[in-house]
């Protein structure tokens, strides 16, 4: 290879480099660096070995496939390789995965990215492809005729993946002025000095011209470095408000689908009571096992926000790989592993003791850490809740590296306000209940004396009672507007954990507070953290409440009493009562009164075939587009066409439908690429396409075959002339003729012409260039844009419109 050809090689390599570059962001190590110049040297190789065998289109196509598989292992996924280097079953599915899939997960998938190993294979294949056709271009069509604007179409894929870089990347940018600036000036810098001195050059203007590239060239770099700062400076937008993908794109998961954990609360004091639920070893004294998190109510249950209603301290859930992201408001402790051991727990929500810094599952007794690919693991930062979408069930085992809630004391939160963030909604809030809580803090003044009081109120008046057997007075399950309503209406105040974790979070939230409601287990705990089983009666529910600069802080109001006096007789109350339309009671016995928690242990797959599959419609998407942007504009310019030839058609005046006959001839060979004559008359008209060669250029073959066609199309200028000119009434016989003679005319033209110009003409809409013209003509000649009363064809001037 020559020198100028090595350095078309290269230089879209170089840029395809800087392109790479923008992954950082979305991995977190330097894998995708050594994933993406594998790609480049792979498809660089594979396309010098192509051009020099000089293989065709579908022997190419397979040794691009080849080297992707064969080559791709040490890059992709070394650890499943034979000696590293050699593909294996596992690394080549890794390699055909990624390829795939791996762009959807990219988006999907927490960043920076960690896990699994076959999203790698999205910076490999992505550097490969452009590799190859850059090279290949270089090599095999750019030696034909070396041109800038040819060289400047092996920029093209360079510039696509930059822009991939960015679009899959994360709002923060990387080294965006560094790397814009350095792409720009070396793809200038290369298409300037594709110029060169020609053979005839003299050496002192040889000298000159090198002197003058030079001088150029540091113009240009200069230029670019500074402009793509100041451009930087002024007009990059914020992190906040930078597009990228992930941004855009919501995951394929949607919490709602799972009923609320609140709303089985019965069941573990109830049916699993004596259940042992799991083994959790690594526990301190306190400590309380979390599910989940609930910020949602809509006068029925507490939930977990959906995609559409999640805010910032809602989070979202994301699938994670190893690395999990830090939570966003809460401020904990150094991570502490907690192993947790599934028995009779059976549901989506993986129990943890606080937020999750690593979860690895562990394969039965052996330590060796491992992910099933049955466990399909979502982590939702914000709120530190987890959940496998195949669900827990016994025999699974995990281990948790657990960062801990630092709560402060009541004196350090006396001046801290409450997050700033909206929560997320809440409706069907009785009326009584927003004026209890309105009464209660009417003395208060900071945030945390507001909530105490609600605490001390709700813990101090109220009666404990899981509505069981044993119980002294019964104890309605549920926590809907009108269980909320009872509370604080009835002579005694009775419920348990659900009800009372429900209620303060309602008074809370009308207050304003960012709140949310925790469900999870509070075992007994020893001192050194041995193993605890977790029983189903250890199931509880607390509230917790977001403060500025704090994070969130717990409040349990939970009374202890349980007898209830039988003589109480209820105070009078103040507050009007409202009319709440309750929804209907059920006559039910209270033991029986949970509704069971059912996990859909349907497939993903099996949920998911009713609709076409997500790879299917990106295909036909990928190869339905292109023909659409091309038939589109067809089909509009071919209706304007028709209407145009129909408007001139259906003139009022039979002289007017003539010329409108030859109008849309003209218009034809114009979109035939024909150049018509200006500023005469009608018969030179026709001589000029005819003889002076447009016609022929129109046709695609040799001006001194064009006589023959001269004939017809005077005939037609003298006959159009006659009837314009004459005076006389042209009936639509007449105009109907004069019409099949120039359709005819027009349709042998468009027979006889190329392939190429016969495409060109479906994209051309001649009448509006003419007319133009025509207006021109007019002026410059003076004609009078009426018909004159009388004249004779030899006085024609240029053609009416």
């Amino acid at each position: 290879m020559t020198p100028r050809t090595i350095a078309d090689v290269l230089v879209p390599i170089v840029l395809a480099a800087i392109g790479l570059v923008g992954f950082a962001a979305a991995f977190d190590s330097s894998a995708y660096a050594l994933a993406g110049a594998g790609g480049l040297v792979v498809g660089t190789a594979a396309a010098v070995v192509a051009a020099r065998l000089r293989l065709g289109i579908l022997p190419t196509a397979g040794l691009v496939v080849a080297a992707y598989f064969l080559l791709g292992t040490p890059f992709v996924a070394p650890a499943d390789g034979i000696l590293v280097v050699l593909p294996s079953i596992a690394s080549l599915a890794a390699l055909a995965i990624g390829a795939v899939f791996g762009w959807a997960d990219i988006l999907t998938l927490q960043a920076p990215l960690s896990l699994p190993d076959y999203v790698t294979a999205v910076p490999y294949a992505a550097a490969l492809l452009v590799a190859f056709t850059s090279t290949t271009l270089a090599l095999r069509w750019l030696p034909r005729r070396r041109t800038a604007p040819r060289a400047a179409l092996l920029l093209i894929g360079p510039a696509v993946l930059y822009a991939v870089g960015v679009l899959l990347g994360t709002d923060e940018p990387v080294l965006a002025v560094v790397r814009g600036a350095a792409f720009a000036g070396i793809a200038l810098v290369w298409l300037g000095w594709r110029r060169r001195a020609s053979a005839t050059t003299s050496s002192a203007a040889a000298q000159q011209l090198l002197r003058r590239k030079l001088v150029g060239t540091a113009i240009v770099v200069v230029a670019a470095i500074g402009l793509g700062s100041a451009a930087a400076a002024l007009i990059a937008p914020q992190p906040d408000n930078r597009f990228v993908l992930r941004d855009e794109i919501e995951p394929p998961f949607e919490p709602l689908e799972y009923p609320s954990p609140l709303a089985g609360f019965r069941e573990y004091t109830k049916d699993l009571v004596d259940t042992e639920l799991m083994v959790v070893e690594g526990l301190q004294p306190g400590d309380r096992v979390r599910m989940t998190a609930m910020d949602v109510y809509d006068g029925v249950t507490w939930n977990v926000a959906g995609a559409s209603e999640a805010l910032e301290g809602s989070g979202r859930f994301r699938l994670v790989g190893r690395t999990i992201p830090e939570p966003p408001l809460a401020r904990t402790g150094a991570a502490e592993a907690v192993t947790v051991d599934i028995a009779g727990y059976a549901d989506v929500w993986l129990p943890s003791a606080g937020y999750a810094a690593d979860i690895a599952f562990l394969d039965g007794a052996d330590e060796g850490e491992g992910t099933p690919e049955r466990v399909d693991v979502r982590y939702n930062a914000a709120t530190g809740a987890a959940l496998v979408t195949s669900g827990a069930r016994e025999g699974l085992r995990y281990r948790v590296a657990t960062e801990r809630q630092v709560v402060p004391e009541d004196d350090a939160l006396r001046d801290a306000p409450v997050a700033p963030f909206a929560p997320a909604p809440v409706v069907g809030v009785p009326d009584t209940v927003v004026a209890l809580a309105a009464e209660l803090t009417a003395t208060a003044e900071s945030p945390v004396e507001k909530l105490r009081a609600l605490e001390q109120h709700l813990a101090t008046t109220g009666y404990y009672s899981r509505g069981t057997a044993s119980d002294q007075v019964p104890s309605r399950a549920g926590h809907a507007a009108d269980r909320m309503n009872d509370m604080v209406t009835l002579p005694s105040m009775v419920g348990d954990e659900e009800q009372y974790a429900s209620l303060f979070a309602l008074m809370a939230r009308s207050l304003d507070y960012p709140t949310r409601v925790v469900m999870g287990f509070a075992p007994e705990i020893g001192e050194g953290g041995g193993p605890v089983a977790i029983m189903g009666d250890d199931v509880t529910a607390w509230v917790e409440v977001a403060f500025e600069g704090v994070g969130w802080v717990p409040f349990f109001p939970i009374p202890d009493e349980t007898d209830v006096p039988q003589d109480q007789i209820p105070e009078p109350r103040t507050e009007p009562q409202p009319q709440v339309r309750q929804p209907p009671r059920t006559d039910s016995e209270q033991d029986d009164l949970v509704t069971a928690v059912e996990i859909d242990d349907t497939d993903d797959e099996e949920r998911d075939d009713s609709g076409l599959p997500g790879w299917l419609l990106g295909a036909l998407l990928a190869v339905g587009i292109p023909p659409l942007l091309m038939l589109v504009p067809m089909l509009v310019i071919a209706l304007l066409k028709r209407r145009r030839a129909e408007r001139r058609r259906r003139a009022d005046e039979g002289h007017r439908a003539v010329a409108g006959a030859w109008d849309e001839l003209v218009d034809r060979f114009s979109e035939l690429g024909a150049d018509i004559p200006q500023r005469t008359t009608r018969v030179h008209v026709a001589a000029g396409l005819a003889a002076g060669g447009a016609a022929a250029d129109a046709a695609g073959r040799d001006p001194d075959g064009s006589v023959a066609e001269s004939e017809p199309l005077r005939a037609l200028a003298l006959r159009t002339d006659e009837a314009v000119f004459s005076g006389r009434e042209i009936d639509a016989r007449e105009a109907d003729e004069v019409w099949a003679d120039a359709l005819a005319a027009a349709a042998a033209a468009h027979d006889r012409a190329s392939r190429s110009a016969r495409i060109r003409s479906r994209f051309r809409l001649a009448s509006v260039r003419a007319a133009g013209r025509r207006l021109v003509a007019r002026a410059e000649s003076g004609s009078p844009p009426h018909r004159p009363p009388a004249a004779t064809p030899s006085a024609a001037g240029p053609r009416e419109g």
